[in-house]
């Protein structure tokens, strides 16, 4: 008797289409300026995306084509399973966006304003209200709410903008450099919020920066893009583990050590380091594990009698990775241009 028990299909979970879906999407203004190169991208639903790059690199230009307000030179954008087009008003209203330095009536209020925009989705009266003042509470503006909008600060300004994305409880948000001009203070408040509106299965958020720190703090998913190219994506736990996860910066007390000492403990085959004033930037360029080599270089420390007064991977060690990336990147151009394994 055969007793090989029945092997059941299994059934894959299924997973949602990607919120955005870019193919080979090109932007050129006016036969002068390639501002987006062959861009290629999904961005999972209920994911919060990070697009990292430096200033000119191309976010804008893709924030605009996302959100219909230009045509694509080549290429396709799909926006909830749909072209996105200049007509396609019915997707925008699912989308809030916040842009950089956004601009807003000086003579009304943060109420008055809110209230406009709540008219305009057809939001009634009944829910309107109660969210125009939740909203106003978490930026931080309740006090300001019957204030008029031109005696407002940057940060303020800012704040309100976060409102005023909001407004609709958008599926899709968008926001460009939502932490420009804000204070320490108002940056932190600003990273919550993002933390707290990502919580849902169902928004899916996307943070445009050219700030590392805020990336890696609050996304579940990250690209880079550089000179209009998505030069890399995927979840930042696999980006930092495969281009910034090998670096960290050591704080020592450490006075009277010297770079000799250093040399003779961290031999150049396994890292990559400089050392000045008590900090010391390594990069582990050997293929041992990291764990492994961050616990030896620990001992090493150890040995030479230094007190180790913090480890961090953030600072110019990771940045020093973002930038190496993107030299090799220009590196590989030519190969990529003409090599489809290299897109």
């Amino acid at each position: 008797m055969d007793t090989t028990p029945i092997q059941l299909p299994v059934e894959e979970p299924v997973r949602p289409e990607p919120v955005v879906r870019t193919t080979r999407l090109t932007k050129i203004y006016g036969n002068k300026t390639i501002a987006l190169n062959d861009f290629t991208l999904d961005i999972p639903t209920g994911s919060t995306f990070g697009l990292l790059g430096p200033n000119g690199a191309g976010k804008t230009t893709f924030l605009r084509l996302l959100l219909g307000l230009h045509r694509p030179t080549a290429g396709r954008i799909e926006v909830f399973g749909e072209p996105m087009r200049p007509n396609s008003a019915r997707l925008r209203q699912r989308i809030g966006f916040l842009p950089t330095n956004p601009q807003f009536p000086k003579s009304q209020t943060p109420l008055q304003y809110l209230d406009f925009l709540g008219r305009l989705f057809g939001m009634p009266s009944e829910l309107r209200r109660p969210r125009m003042a939740s909203l106003l509470q978490a930026v931080g503006l309740s006090e300001a709410a019957g204030t008029k909008i031109g005696g407002f600060s940057t940060g303020m300004t800012t704040r309100l903008g976060l409102a005023a994305s909001l407004i609709n409880d958008p599926a899709l948000l968008i926001w460009d450099e939502p932490t420009a001009g804000l204070d320490p203070q108002g940056r932190r408040h600003t990273l919550d919020l993002i933390k707290t509106l990502s919580g849902r299965p169902d928004r899916t958020v996307i943070l445009c920066s050219h700030v590392l720190g805020d990336i890696d703090r609050v996304c579940s998913h990250a690209g880079i893009i550089y000179e209009g190219k998505l030069v890399c994506v995927g979840t930042t736990r696999d980006l930092k583990r495969r281009y910034f996860g090998r670096s960290l910066t050591v704080e020592l007390d450490a006075t009277h050590l010297q770079e000799e000492a250093l040399s003779d403990a961290l031999p150049r085959s396994d890292y990559q380091w400089k050392y000045r004033n008590g900090r010391l930037d390594l990069t582990l360029v050997s293929d041992d594990a990291f764990a492994p080599a961050v616990a030896r270089l620990m001992g090493r420390l150890e040995d030479l009698g230094v007190e180790v007064l913090s480890v961090r991977t953030e600072g110019d060690a990771m940045e020093n990775a973002f930038l190496g990336l993107l030299k090799e990147d220009q590196e590989h151009g030519f190969q990529r241009a003409f090599d489809p394994a290299q897109r």
